[in-house]
């Protein structure tokens, strides 16, 4: 995940790592806005060309020294002239850098006359002021001595992330032998990273701002297993198991053994540090209780957490109602897909026979892979019908990697450079097979992939005509909230003629409602970890690995979850807005263009945009 880089929560290399996780129309953006609201062009004043320039100047310059800043970000574009640069992620000169960034940026924006612009350099702006304003917020003393100090959780913490990137089969490409000589730069920049989350995590302990026990535990489980690899399985030494041709034998050699040293020699010492310090120092002063409200200063960083995850100025009262009705809603549609079966027993009996009958588990995971094959061409035999420009990347299906596949989700995106050269990548996770169920496969391929997460990030950071804050940019409400109406998507594809999986599809609806639920019952409510997956577990047909790792998410890495059932509503409610003012002169691929081709955008800024939308179409 994912990239925006949308504020940080527990360190800045969360927020990195949250972005690039995730996951059209004919014209670009631009073309699209002015063609079709030729009544609202003609009544505005002309734009100011000398305004436009400063704007363009300011995002321009702002990318560029964010990338020097943040040089992860730059690698996951496939922009590698800082590639032999890891970033001083936690440092005090980082976060006062990234502070200063903001307050620059906000401050030379003022300075530009909104109303001199393009409507298209309008939502630019408001889209750039939101952004700078929500991680201007994150990087205030008050809420960094909340989250600086706990710098590493189990689901977004960089150990999660970095061996990816570093594996051969990441972001970082190993073409020629600079990109060799560059990863092993990094990897020094990342024991630094590791060796310095101690020192923030003893910060905290004098402060009293600590980490779950439970979120402490479950990292020391992932540094033990990246322990037990050793040296040559270790994920680090996958570049060097095999090389591209025009490497010479020579340096091969020599490449062989500097990663071994690189690897035995300080990452597997730094892991050593890091899990016997959380171990033996740090566990007993964590903290018992899992949710924010627990914490020192919890609901202050819980009620930040829920606007910027959201877009919206939501309480977690206002969002726990909203769950709650959409949990109840959601069993209804449950129970007429349990009567149009035949199945005689209670609902909660009918989560339990999806949950155990043989047939709704997967064979192997050879079986589960080609059934999302098969998915994957199903989708892309109708996707014309609602998009007319496809990215160009494509789109590769894997199973999630060994290291990590314990405390991940059902699936998860990884996004694609923008000239296609890296795919797009769609993981699915196959640990603990017979845990898990294939009714929801059609709903996750859709989420995940297309038109989900890959079209989303795909189609916005190919489209040249946005500045890059908006191509590689983005808030979790708008990705989140798209991959989950994409799912809705799925009668129009020709999907769920299958009733089970379109109970699948009313499952994993229910996960994104009782999101709402549990996400806030955790952090404001006081609910223990074991009271969250009991509510899972009562209202849907998740198994239990699934619904464990779904509530320590939320544990991990809090107001996240909020974002997908609330940008959805948002979505759904656009859409019957737009088909119930414009009847016949509504177009679901003009509806699809107008919602992904300007980007990620905050839900208030997509929705003004959809009204002028609205608006023009009716005056065309």
């Amino acid at each position: 995940m994912t990239s925006r880089p949308l504020a940080a929560t527990a360190s800045a290399a969360t927020a990195l790592a949250a972005s690039l996780l995730l996951a059209g129309c004919a014209a670009t953006a631009p073309a699209a806005e002015t063609a079709q609201a030729p009544a609202a062009a003609a009544a505005a004043p002309r734009p100011d060309p000398a305004a436009a320039a400063e704007l363009k100047a300011l995002f321009a310059q702002s990318d560029e020294a964010n990338l020097q800043r943040n040089p992860l970000s730059a690698l996951f574009r496939g922009d590698l002239r800082y590639a032999d640069r890891f970033g001083e992620f936690g440092t005090d000169e980082y976060y006062a850098a990234e502070r200063a960034a903001a307050e620059s940026d906000l401050e030379r924006l003022a300075r530009i006359d909104r109303a001199a612009l393009s409507p298209q350099d309008q939502v630019a702006y408001d889209v750039f002021r939101w952004q700078r304003t929500i991680d201007l917020r994150a990087l205030q003393p008050e809420l960094l001595a909340l989250t600086a100090v706990r710098p590493i959780d189990h689901f977004f913490g960089i150990h999660t992330f970095f061996p990816d990137i570093s594996s051969g089969q990441g972001a970082a490409p190993f073409k020629t032998l600079a990109d060799y000589e560059n990863n092993l730069k990094r990897i020094d920049g990342y024991v630094a990273t590791l060796d310095r989350s101690i020192e923030r995590f003893r910060q905290g302990m004098r402060t009293g701002v600590t980490q779950p026990r439970l979120v402490v535990d479950n990292i020391v489980g992932q540094l033990d297993t990246q322990i037990a690899l050793g040296v040559e399985n270790s994920v680090f030494y996958g570049p060097v198991k095999t090389f591209p041709e025009g490497i010479p034998a020579v340096d091969q050699a020599r490449l062989r053994a500097a990663y071994a040293a690189s690897i035995r020699e300080e990452i597997l010492p730094a892991y050593r540090r890091l899990r016997d310090f959380l171990r033996t120092e740090y566990r007993p002063a964590a903290r018992e209780g899992v949710g924010l409200v627990h914490m020192k200063g919890g609901p202050q960083l819980y009620g930040y957490l829920i606007e910027s995850n959201t877009t919206l100025p939501m309480s977690a009262d206002e969002v726990h109602r909203i769950g709650l009705r959409e949990v109840t809603s959601t069993l209804a549609e449950m129970e007429k897909v349990k009567a149009r079966v035949g199945f005689k027993g209670t609902l909660r009996q009918f989560f339990e026979h999806i949950r155990t009958d043989p047939k709704f588990k997967p064979r192997s995971k050879q079986a589960l892979t080609e059934g999302y094959y098969a998915i994957g061409k199903q989708v892309d035999a109708s996707i014309g019908k609602l998009f007319s420009t496809l990215p160009k990347s494509p789109l590769e299906i894997r199973p999630v990697p060994e290291y990590r596949e314990k405390g991940e989700a059902g699936g998860s995106y990884q996004q694609g450079t923008p000239d296609g050269s890296r795919p797009g990548i769609f993981y699915f996770n196959t640990y603990d097979l017979p845990s898990r169920t294939t009714p929801g496969m059609e709903t996750l391929y859709l989420h995940e992939g297309a038109p989900g997460h890959h079209f989303q990030i795909s189609l916005a950071q190919e489209n040249t005509e946005l500045p890059n804050f908006m191509r590689f940019g983005g808030n979790t409400a708008f990705v989140e909230g798209w991959a989950l109406y994409a799912e809705s998507l799925g009668p129009e594809l020709g999907m769920f003629e299958d009733p089970y999986q379109y109970f699948g599809h009313l499952d994993d609806r229910m996960l994104r409602a009782m999101r709402l639920v549990v996400d806030t019952g955790l952090h404001s409510k006081g609910w223990t970890r074991d009271q969250a997956i009991k509510y899972m577990l009562d209202n849907s047909s998740m198994g239990k690995t699934d619904a464990t790792a779904e509530v320590e998410r939320y544990i991990a890495i809090p107001g996240q979850a909020l974002a997908y059932m609330i940008g959805n509503l948002k979505l759904q409610d656009l859409r019957r807005r737009a088909q119930a003012e414009l009847g016949d002169r509504f177009d679901i691929r003009d509806f699809h263009a107008q919602v992904l081709m300007t980007g990620a955008l905050p839900l208030g800024v997509l929705e003004a945009k959809i009204d002028r939308w609205i608006a023009a179409r009716k005056g065309a």
